[in-house]
């Protein structure tokens, strides 16, 4: 468990400020420059506008350290996208959300406290044979 506290301390203190605010990023100059025609540059910016929307009313929602990793890792390749931050966040945020479900001691006991519930090994274990 400690060995994973310089990593966390590390994602607290990023170089990158995180405002309360979405960051802007240039989607028609972007979207111009990775794309071959104008259908393509049409559909890039279609899509950056979508996920930009849908990040307005989402940011609030993700934490400090999800969008100080992601902002990182959508700034680090030189192309700046609203999917890929959107997305990127969503993944954090859902692996966030399974982590603490998972270890969630209410969750524990709730199992626990089902009638029929097994922990630990299931049906047809050694445990079971040994008594034959």
């Amino acid at each position: 468990m400690l060995l994973h506290l310089p990593i966390v301390l590390l994602t607290t203190l990023s170089p990158i400020p995180i405002s309360d605010t979405v960051p802007q990023f240039a989607i028609a100059k972007e979207c111009s420059f990775e794309s071959e025609g104008s259908a393509e540059s049409k559909l890039c910016t279609q899509e950056e506008t979508a996920a930009l929307a849908e990040l307005k009313k989402k940011w609030p929602q993700f934490v400090a350290s999800e969008k100080s990793n992601c902002l990182l890792e959508t700034r680090s390749g030189g192309f700046t996208s609203y999917v890929e931050l959107l997305t990127c966040l969503e993944m954090a945020h859902d692996a966030d959300g399974a982590r603490s479900e998972a270890v969630s001691p209410a969750r524990q006991r709730a199992q626990l406290q089902r009638p029929g519930a097994t922990v630990g090994m299931g049906h047809g274990s050694a445990t079971s044979k040994s008594g034959q």
